[in-house]
């Protein structure tokens, strides 16, 4: 179904805020994320009060990089919350990568829980192709790179990446359709793409072979959010059928 490819982002500030989305949205969307702004504000307790509100999906979306022994220690920790996916820096290497599956995998055995899928944050949908070439120094086509990390990522044990939705094809060709991409940068046409540079629609990027779509203020900051979800999830419904029967 559609709204099993939605990862609603809560970008919010509050706990309250963050349970009252659940509570209005968990029948539209798959899973919901939680990230840097409402993670500090409101503490890990936030991962149980949500999941209390009806989800059992919960992105982490903790960014991790660091070194290996630190990040495997925020691994165990995120398995020991109940989420069930959370991120790391590809940027970070292998063998911090590493560190994170196997951290993940090793609590998971012991509390007899199934493990997180660990995925790979490979280059911020902000950044664009000048900044990656004249800020961070990498003389490499965007593409080009992503690729790249979403190989060390694969070769490093992880499920998948997040990239943005332009690099979704050549992530897929090089490393199988069975490795995830994550899509942040989703915007309907119908919204603006605020500060993110290298975006596309839900139904394009369904269309390019994205497993999850990470959607935040296109849905909670629309003046009715169960309409705009609701027409998202039909747009996608729409690109996942066959040619024939559209």
């Amino acid at each position: 179904m559609g709204k099993q490819k939605i990862i609603l982002a809560l970008d919010v500030s509050t706990e309250s805020e963050a349970v009252d989305l659940v509570r209005e949205l968990k029948d539209l969307v798959g899973g919901f994320k939680v990230g840097l702004e409402l993670f500090n504000s409101a503490g890990p307790r936030v991962i149980e009060s949500i999941r209390n509100a009806g989800t059992e999906r919960i992105f982490y979306d903790g960014k991790f990089h660091d070194i290996p022994n630190t990040v495997a220690g925020a691994a165990r920790a995120a398995v020991r919350m109940g989420v069930w996916m959370f991120n790391v820096h590809t940027t970070g290497g292998s063998a911090m990568m590493r560190a994170a599956v196997e951290a993940a995998g090793d609590e998971a055995h012991r509390l007899g829980v199934e493990m997180p899928l660990v995925v790979g944050v490979t280059v911020l949908t902000s950044i664009s192709q000048e900044a990656l070439n004249h800020e961070l120094s990498v003389p490499m086509l965007m593409e080009n790179h992503v690729t790249h990390l979403a190989q060390l990522a694969q070769n490093s044990g992880l499920a998948g990446v997040v990239a943005s939705p332009l690099e979704i094809p050549p992530v897929k060709t090089a490393c199988g359709p069975e490795f995830l991409v994550v899509v942040p940068g989703v915007r309907p046409a119908w919204v603006t793409s605020h500060d993110q540079k290298r975006v596309m629609t839900p139904g394009e990027a369904v269309r390019s072979g994205a497993d999850y779509l990470v959607i935040g203020r296109a849905i909670t900051a629309n003046e009715d959010p169960r309409a705009a979800a609701e027409k998202i999830v039909a747009e996608i419904e729409c690109e996942s059928r066959p040619q024939s029967e559209q």
